[in-house]
């Protein structure tokens, strides 16, 4: 079961919020409506007082999966290798003044999950990190029990890393019990939804909620961050398990979970039918999956960025950085621009700029609506072909160093009184100069403006910008002087804006964008 850390407490936050917000209990509107709208909200005929029969008939297609796997760990460093003490002590110690040379050990490790029976002749549905080994490791083996305890080994017959799916293959000497996929298009907030898993192990375990949320977006940025999301209990070990409506029919797989401990908390996620069936088709005939690819890196537009850039919120996703030789470079997106539209479709948390393009077929023409600089404008580009997840993977160095970066130029006298920047965003900054450009790592013609101080408790010290950043530009203006930055906030400040948006780079990493509020 994967699970996404941190916004937890942020969700909880936000509900009490809500709750609190409106001012009296929930029921207190309702009794307000007269007696033919009091009608309209009773549960319709046939809800389920019981889901015992649902599940007798669904329960012997689902499956319990286990992996064997060979882990490669780290051989503990002899500290006397190179002694004559070395093989007193364990591990053969080479020669003296070699070092301990030790052979790679490895060790056995298992792994449990869920699966579901989607035909009579064996194949089974799973995900993708049910059967992928821990890091070094190789699976050796992959078994699938049945309810009643027979045991089948398994063959792998497809895999797909992006949608997190798999598709395995056993083989039965009589015709096995299966499921179908449902629509989940039709899937409504409310909706009844049983799931049928094997938690922590335990085994066959049926859980009941209903739909809690359609098109889910958990903010990963993944080209299939696109949801159910369901309140009924998934835990470790649901992992590839059906979610079934109250018609039998499977329409979502059980993927991840938002949990502070490990263990259910009410948020549960599903990949939707819709996306997963036409996946698991290609998989079971052996065909690769081949997605649209733009070569840009994306970010939500966050209540922040959109006050910097003076639009509305929720709509639309920032271009951070885009990708030299690729779709978006070719069609002339840089960095800095807000995408509203591609292809038609408008770009929104529910509907993200990568789950648009990823289901695009590569060499598709597709026009990508944007806003630069204020300006509204309309681009045709291309769709390649999108990388493996590995690729990605390695391609993947915009993230920001944690680490503190070393004073590598001298701190400027402390000036007397406080500037508009100091004042507005926490800053203290100081002209590019060639000899602080050498001391950063970067060009001698580098332009911009060097922080050398930040306030903790100012905007920019949470979002982590730290002395020896560099400031490119704010609000798409370079800027070379401290004036240059003072204009920009003036103008922002004119606008009567909350934010203002700087491009920053920081030594050995490629520059970003970054929202500061004003103070």
């Amino acid at each position: 079961m994967r699970y996404a850390y941190g916004v937890t407490s942020a969700l909880l936050l936000g509900g009490a919020a809500l709750s609190l917000a409106t001012g009296f209990p929930a029921g207190a509107q309702v009794a307000q409506n007269d007696a033919q709208q009091m009608q309209n909200v009773v549960p319709r005929a046939g809800a389920p007082a019981s889901f015992a029969d649902l599940t007798q008939q669904l329960a012997p297609a689902v499956v319990n999966i286990s992996t064997r796997q060979r882990v490669r760990v780290e051989a503990q460093q002899n500290p006397f290798a190179g002694t004559p003490f070395a093989d007193l002590f364990g591990g053969g110690g080479g020669q003296p003044g070699q070092g301990d040379q030790q052979t790679p050990q490895t060790r056995e490790a298992q792994s449990l999950g869920s699966g579901f029976i989607i035909s009579a002749d064996g194949y089974v549905v799973t995900n993708n990190h049910v059967i992928t080994a821990d890091g070094q490791g190789e699976v050796e083996s992959i078994t699938v029990t049945m309810p009643d305890g027979a045991e089948f080994p398994a063959k792998l017959a497809g895999r797909d890393a992006a949608s997190d799916l798999a598709v395995l293959k056993i083989t039965s000497t009589k015709p096995l019990p299966f499921v179908k996929f449902g629509d989940s298009r039709n899937a409504k907030v409310g909706d009844w939804v049983i799931a049928i898993g094997n938690p922590f192990g335990l085994g066959g375990t049926v859980t009941a909620g209903i739909i809690s949320a359609v098109y889910r977006s958990t903010g990963s940025g993944s080209a299939y961050d696109r949801y159910l999301q369901t309140d009924a209990s998934i835990n470790r070990g649901n992992s590839g398990g059906p979610m079934f409506d109250m018609k039998g029919q499977v329409i979502g797989i059980n993927n991840a979970i938002f949990s502070p401990t490990g263990g259910s908390v009410g948020i549960g996620f599903a990949i939707p039918a819709e996306t997963a069936a036409p996946i698991v088709e290609r998989l079971k005939s052996g065909q690769t999956i081949d997605r649209g690819y733009l070569g840009v890196r994306i970010q939500p537009l966050n209540e922040d960025l959109a006050d910097s850039l003076g639009i509305p919120h929720n709509r639309g996703e920032f271009v951070q950085a885009v990708e030299p030789g690729k779709g978006a470079a070719q069609a002339g997106i840089q960095p800095g621009d807000v995408v509203l539209r591609v292809a038609g479709k408008d770009v929104s948390p529910e509907q993200t700029l990568s789950f648009i393009v990823a289901n695009t077929a590569p060499g598709a023409r597709i026009p990508i609506e944007l806003v630069r600089d204020g300006k509204r404008m309309t681009l045709t580009a291309t769709v390649g072909k999108r990388p493996s997840e590995e690729e990605l993977a390695q391609q993947q160095n915009f993230g920001q160093d944690n680490g503190q970066q070393d004073d590598q130029f001298n701190k400027p006298p402390k000036q007397q009184g406080q500037g508009l920047a100091e004042r507005a965003l926490g800053l203290s900054v100081l002209p590019m100069t060639p000899n602080i450009a050498r001391q950063l790592g970067v060009p001698d013609s580098t332009k911009g403006l060097v922080v050398s101080v930040v306030d903790a408790s100012s905007d920019a010290g949470a979002k982590g910008l730290q002395r020896g950043d560099i400031v490119l530009s704010a609000n798409y203006r370079d800027v070379a002087t401290v004036a240059d930055l003072e204009a920009a906030i003036r103008a922002a400040q004119g606008a009567n804006r909350n934010a203002v948006l700087l491009r920053v780079q920081r030594r050995g990493q490629p520059a970003i964008y970054m929202p500061l509020r004003l103070r």
